[in-house]
């Protein structure tokens, strides 16, 4: 077995052990919101995966400058497995800010700038994805999907400032903040368990998706190769 493989066995098997314990005491031990109720608790789902989207994307940011520097496949791998991720992360912080919208805002969708932005880093990494599967030459794909890989993260510090920037319905950050967090310590606690967890979760899948890109890509050398062979 390769190092990689049982890498992502154990970021597998921490992401479980971890997500199993922080979901427990998220749903079982910490009390329900004193405003929001019940429904709150699916804040312990909403920014651990707001955490591993940001995370995948960052990754994809910094693989992407590294392949147009040394044109390093392995990089251009790493690029699109980790945006890959990230979409499916992004998807899933949509999802579940609809069902707290819904409970809180009594819709599942406004056209927030928070909520808004979340949707257009969705449209832009789906955009990379279409880019690269479109693209007819693998070194075309692996180009254009850098420098958009690159381009794109502008919206990223965009979304995560707009409760700052504009008026917005989205409540401010209770964690990154001046003045520190002014969310219950035990509360925060639970939330960076579970980010952890994703966290854990994000590496299993980037070197399981990885593994795979690679795969493809010797393939795809090695038929290359073959034809040029006659």
């Amino acid at each position: 077995m390769t190092r990689s493989f049982l890498m992502a066995r154990l970021f597998g098997g921490l992401a479980g052990l971890v997500l199993a314990a922080g979901f427990f005491l998220a749903f079982f031990v910490v009390p329900a919101d004193a405003v929001q109720g019940e429904v709150q608790r699916i804040m312990y789902l909403h920014l651990p995966s707001v955490a591993a989207a940001y995370f995948a994307f960052v990754v994809t940011l910094g693989a992407s400058i590294i392949y147009l520097w040394k044109r390093d496949l392995r990089a251009d791998a790493v690029a699109l497995s980790s945006a890959e991720v990230g979409v499916v992360f992004t998807a899933i912080v949509l999802a579940s800010g609809s069902i707290w919208g819904k409970s809180t805002w009594g819709v599942w969708w406004t056209w927030d700038a928070r909520l808004t932005l979340t949707a257009i880093v969705f449209t832009i990494y789906v955009g990379y994805l279409m880019v690269r599967a479109f693209a007819e030459e693998p070194q075309a794909a692996a180009r254009y999907g850098a420098v958009l890989g690159i381009l794109g993260f502008v919206a990223i510090p965009l979304n995560h400032f707009a409760v700052q920037w504009w008026r917005t319905l989205h409540q401010p950050s209770s964690i990154l903040r001046a003045g520190g967090p002014s969310m219950d310590p035990f509360m925060l606690t639970v939330v960076l368990i579970n980010v952890c967890g994703m966290l854990f979760l994000y590496a299993y899948l980037l070197l399981e998706r990885c593994r795979l890109e690679l795969m493809r890509q010797r393939a795809l050398a090695l038929r290359v190769t073959r034809g040029r062979r006659g």
